[in-house]
């Protein structure tokens, strides 16, 4: 099948090419219908062309291994693909605005990166937890929608339970301005790779400027193992320093250095009046002579760094944990058993991000005064005595936030809360039994009910973990 005689009109095994869409470097695609069905689709064809690279044909073979294997809102829906006689993908088609149309109204502000960079770290976090790291993320593979980023062209991608053919190809494999060190160095396995190349998104889209510019030789790609890109502030002074941290945070050379997974990226950049801010956010210049020589002689050893263990386990080791606070008087006992049992969490979870939450109750009918009879502001107040309560846990401060929330339904603020942030984990409270409790419910027994992560509930009695499928529990 050449792609370059097709018409509209031609039908492939029973798909009926209707418009011919821009081509890729490597594949054709047409907009095509199939009877019976109303949903668009869209087919991807390979061009192989004489003296064609090796890696067109691995790339359709590695995304027609993987494609059908990856569900959800973030990655198209998989539909058939042919045989190398006749080679294609067909898929969902998918109606958005890709990132790369954003890149000719750059710089853009803060509050609009934010935006696209949350959307697309939660479609990685949703990937990496179905055993795929993309390793090609750049503008044009990204699209968004209205609430969220579908994610395209896995052709270099690598499953965790698969042959990675891409890995043998020579020599290292991706888009210049995006491609992270690691790779560079040959290892394929590591998620972090992808919070690297949103890295370079994140600059793009703050500055109108690439980190590493647009090199299309190794050699020109190997310059990031030892030198820094120019920081985001140096470019444009109001770029926010909590916005500085989280970008050169992606764009660390040690994957060890970057955010350990897409889902706590994503925390920090919903919550940018928590992120905590290093040298990292206030500087303006770029490291001098004598790191950047240190680093190019350690660059000199050419190894490549040691693989990451599997996704799944990657991604366990370094969850969000939440621990939900009540702070009403007389349940200090209780408050101590949830901090001693949250140290032994944090104790065997070096990676851990934590959450505290409060859940403040406001009146439904009327406006909660701003001020309390002594003056002080109650949210404020609220805040001030989590991290009173935080004061004794093992965990570094930029691994921990404090968040006061508000409204009538305290296990309904909870359990939106856990899933808006993808919490991997809820610690709470169980307040004593009653005969009320019991009639009307509790808080923590609804939590352990419809939150979608795991839950453990202690009890102050005897200060033990009690197992959250054992509900109901008092709150």
């Amino acid at each position: 099948m050449d792609p370059r005689k097709l018409q509209a009109g031609d039908v492939i095994d029973g798909f009926r090419l209707v418009g011919h869409l821009p081509s890729g470097g490597m594949s054709s695609f047409w907009r095509v219908i199939r009877d019976g069905s109303s949903a668009p689709m869209l087919m991807k064809i390979p061009l192989l062309r004489p003296g064609e690279s090796p890696l067109t044909i691995i790339g359709y073979e590695v995304e027609q291994m993987i494609l059908p294997r990856l569900s959800g809102p973030h990655a198209p829906r998989f539909v058939a693909a042919g045989d190398f006689e006749r080679p294609y993908i067909v898929m969902e088609y998918i109606d958005g605005q890709s990132v790369k149309s954003l890149l000719e109204k750059t710089p853009l502000p803060p509050d609009e990166v934010v935006a696209v960079g949350a959307k697309v770290a939660f479609a990685l976090h949703d990937i990496h937890r179905q055993h795929v790291i993309h390793l090609d993320l750049k503008p044009s593979n990204v699209i968004l929608r209205s609430d969220q980023a579908v994610l395209i062209d896995f052709g270099l991608s690598r499953h965790d339970q698969l042959p990675d053919l891409v890995q043998e190809a020579e020599g290292p494999v991706g888009t210049g301005g995006y491609i992270a060190p690691e790779q560079i160095l040959g290892n394929r396995s590591d998620p972090r790779s992808d919070l690297f190349a949103l890295g370079v998104i994140l600059y793009f889209l703050a500055t109108g400027e690439r980190p590493y510019g647009d090199p299309d030789r190794v050699s020109e790609w190997r310059r990031r193992l030892w030198r820094d890109p120019v920081p985001p502030r140096g470019r444009i002074a109001s770029i926010p320093d909590w916005l500085q941290e989280i970008i050169l945070r992606c764009l660390e050379i040690s994957p060890d250095a970057r955010y350990a997974t897409a889902a706590q990226l994503a925390f920090d950049l919903q919550h940018p009046a928590q992120v905590a801010i290093t040298e990292r956010g206030r500087r303006l210049k770029r490291d001098g002579r004598l790191t950047v020589a240190w680093r190019w002689l350690h660059s000199r050893r050419d190894r490549a760094p040691a693989k990451t263990r599997g996704l799944t386990s990657h991604l366990a080791n370094a969850p969000i944990i939440m621990v939900a606070i009540d702070l009403e008087a007389g349940l200090e006992t209780l408050n101590d058993a949830i901090a001693l049992a949250v140290g032994r969490t944090l104790a065997t979870e070096p990676n851990a991000r934590l959450a505290c939450v409060n859940v403040r109750k406001v009146a439904r009918l009327s406006l909660d005064a701003l001020e309390d009879a002594q003056g002080r502001n109650p949210h404020l107040g609220r805040l001030i005595e989590l991290k009173h309560w935080a004061r004794t846990l093992p965990i570094a401060p930029e691994r921990i936030t404090y968040h006061v929330l508000e409204g009538t339904d305290a296990a309904g603020q909870l359990i939106d809360y856990a899933r808006n942030n993808h919490v991997d984990h809820i610690v709470a409270g169980a307040r004593g039994n009653s005969t009320l409790r019991r009639y009307l419910g509790s808080v923590s027994a609804r939590v352990v009910a419809e939150a979608p992560c795991s839950v453990t509930v202690i009890r102050s009695r005897a200060h033990t973990r009690v197992d959250s499928d054992i509900a109901p529990h008092s709150f």
